[in-house]
């Protein structure tokens, strides 16, 4: 087997043939590098700086985020010894500490639902209640607003301050204090009032009554008002409240509500609520106001949330009365009604088309099978009858009922004032018998 022999450097006589192989390879390399280079320039993305400025802003990202840990941490040690101190002040300071912890403690809880559950697990209800029956009105105050923060979306923090005895401590007229104080009371008695019946069942009437007080005060603003409405419409919910709201004398402050534009979706809702209950009904059948009121507050047109309200009212009433039925007619909710079948919401056209089918079912019966002239049924002896007076007194009715029905129309398109609609009720109206009437 032969050995391979090692490579042998060119001699003098090849010598000249490896030095024109290298000045040819130096002479191409070059050119090669150049086309290497626009290739891998071209492969290189469009924008390199963007990819920069990336990376860059990721950078500028994390540092940031780093600092907002070390702040948060600084933060979060300032806060916990804030709250120690207010805690401490609270519990073992004077009336002046008090005031300043009470303070601090509705600045703390505006922050968050868990910082607000950790004070309360400090035990900082029990004195802001016994602050609340201090009898000092600007003590009071700082209170009755650091315990409406700390109610704010915790079921367990209203439980506690209930538990604490605040109906207890809050004063007996709430009616004759300054409009400041009346609306932080009725801010505290808004989330309280969405307690459980199990929770606040002892003192849902304790509630209404401080409630009443304060929505019968004429000094009232609008905004102390809508919490009052807004917590009686949480309580009427409940059907074992309606007692309640009947001996509190609620029902007449909420029908005079009721007419009043701005309070009036509300005021009928929680009507509505009562109105299902057997007291409820008959402390509304004995207002003076009722059905006037209802009926009147159909005919507002630019609230059609109210005129459903008050149509869901009127028909329980109409349901279950015969003599508010005959009252109703002779408020004229006839043709109300009518104007609502047509011109209504979808639901307020239901429920008045129902009420209108109520009053005319009501009225066969009352006329019955024998009522009213008889026609066809000849007696023996009698004279003859008049076929010819007979269609004529048929044709006569006919246009008595659409003279009339006529005339509501044109009242129901004067209100309306709907130019456009005028020849299609028209039409309507002459096509019609009195057996297409509603009523």
């Amino acid at each position: 087997m032969s050995v391979p022999q090692a490579p042998k450097w060119p001699n003098s006589s090849s010598k000249w043939a490896f030095t024109s192989t290298n000045r040819r390879f130096f002479t191409r390399m070059p050119r090669f590098l150049r086309l290497n280079l626009a290739k891998a320039r071209h492969r290189l993305p469009k924008k390199p700086m963007e990819t920069f400025m990336n990376t860059y802003s990721e950078a500028k990202i994390i540092e940031e985020d780093m600092a907002r840990k070390l702040e948060g941490r600084d933060y979060c040690e300032a806060w916990v010894a804030t709250l120690q101190k207010s805690v401490k002040s609270l519990h073992f300071g004077s009336w002046e500490e008090k005031e300043a912890a009470a303070e601090e403690i509705r600045k703390l809880a505006e922050k968050g639902l868990k910082r607000r559950k950790i004070m309360v697990g400090l035990g900082v209800i029990p004195p802001l209640v016994a602050m609340v029956g201090s009898g000092v009105v600007a003590r009071q105050s700082l209170a009755v607003r650091a315990l409406t923060e700390l109610a704010n979306g915790s079921f367990t923090n209203k439980a506690l301050i209930v538990e604490a005895g605040l109906f207890s401590k809050l004063p007996e007229n709430i009616g004759f204090l300054e409009e400041a104080q009346k609306q932080e009371f009725a801010q505290l008695l808004l989330p309280i009032s969405t307690l459980t019946i199990s929770q606040i069942s002892l003192t849902s009437t304790r509630i209404i009554a401080i409630v009443v007080s304060i929505l019968n005060s004429d000094s009232s603003n609008l905004w102390t008002k809508e919490s009052c409405l807004s917590t009686l419409y949480n309580l009427s919910s409940v059907i074992d409240n309606a007692a309640a709201f009947i001996s509190s004398g609620a029902v007449e402050i909420l029908v005079k509500l009721s007419l009043v534009k701005y309070s009036s979706e509300k005021a009928l809702a929680i009507l509505g609520n009562l109105a299902v209950t057997l007291a409820g009904r008959k402390e509304l059948e004995h207002n003076p106001m009722v059905p006037e009121g209802l009926i009147e507050i159909m005919t507002w047109e630019e609230k059609p949330e109210c005129q459903e309200l008050s149509a869901h009212i009127l028909m329980i009433l109409a349901h279950s009365s015969s003599s508010q039925r005959q009252k109703m007619a002779r408020s004229g909710i006839v043709q109300v009604l009518l104007e609502v079948a047509l011109l209504g919401s979808p639901i307020a056209q239901k429920r008045a088309l129902k009420i209108l089918q109520w009053f005319k079912n009501e009225r066969q019966m009352r006329m019955g099978p024998h009522s009213g002239p008889q026609v066809g049924t000849v007696m023996i002896g009698s004279p003859p009858v008049n076929r010819r007076g007979e269609d004529e007194g048929k044709r006569t009715m006919k246009k008595i009922v659409r003279q009339s029905l006529h005339k509501n129309m044109e009242v129901i398109i004067r209100r309306a004032n709907g130019a456009g609609v005028s020849s299609k009720f028209k039409a309507l109206v002459i096509s019609s018998s009195s057996k297409s009437l509603p009523y």
